[in-house]
């Protein structure tokens, strides 16, 4: 993905969660020159992984197959300093942009339409070789606990959220009109805990045509330390 691509993105993001009234974090738009004033004091933003994560999971067309998140907050499994066991983000599916068949191992996640249109989520169960099971799905829905057959399609209106358990694949888009999308969850880890059905890339490959807006949580290790 081109630099100048992401920054599009990420504008128009920020224009779209302005819409629906949802305040940010001040770190989510710090620019590179604000970076570099924050010392070890600010650690937990780049150990954590909070921030901006946008991907078109190697697909070259990211309004076709792709996903813009943010993460407000996170644990992490592998530093005993940071004792949160939840996670909260920030997703914007764009109208009919495919997220791909995925599982997670270890995180448990409420998908929350927090606006705009419907969300559409197909899932299925996952047997001990990482296949897809054509068995029935339990749906775990606003309170509401029932079964469809897998892949069927669950429609997630504004207001409503889905609750989606490890090993259950699942893959969604938006139907009239881009979705914000909130989601609260396990501790989440994306270099270790998404297991996709299709092999696929998860972080884009960037081609720098311009200077950068706000940086991905990915380039954090290759900013300076203060």
């Amino acid at each position: 993905m081109k630099r100048s691509e992401l920054n599009q993105i990420m504008r128009n993001a920020l224009a779209l969660i302005a819409r629906y009234k949802f305040a940010l974090p001040p770190f989510v738009t710090w620019t590179m020159d604000e970076w570099k004033d924050k010392n070890s004091e600010y650690d937990e933003i780049k150990e954590n992984m909070l921030g901006w994560d946008i991907t078109d999971f190697g697909s070259g067309d990211f309004h076709k197959r792709g996903l813009l998140m943010i993460t407000l907050r996170n644990g992490n499994f592998n530093n005993p300093k940071y004792e949160k066991t939840y996670a909260e983000k920030l997703l914007i599916s764009e109208e009919n942009q495919v997220t791909p068949y995925h599982f997670h191992w270890k995180k448990m996640e409420d998908i929350i339409n927090r606006g705009g249109g419907t969300l559409v989520i197909k899932c299925y169960n996952s047997g001990e070789n990482g296949e897809m099971l054509d068995t029935p799905v339990t749906v775990h829905k606003d309170g509401r606990t029932y079964v469809v057959p897998a892949g069927e399609r669950i429609e997630v209106n504004v207001g409503e959220s889905i609750t989606l358990h490890c090993g259950v694949y699942h893959s969604f888009w938006a139907e009239g009109g881009d979705c914000l999308i909130g989601e609260v969850s396990k501790t989440n880890d994306d270099n270790v805990d998404n297991r996709f059905y299709e092999t696929l890339g998860r972080f884009p490959t960037i081609e720098e045509d311009e200077p950068i807006l706000y940086p991905l949580f990915s380039e954090y290790p290759n900013m300076p330390k203060q």
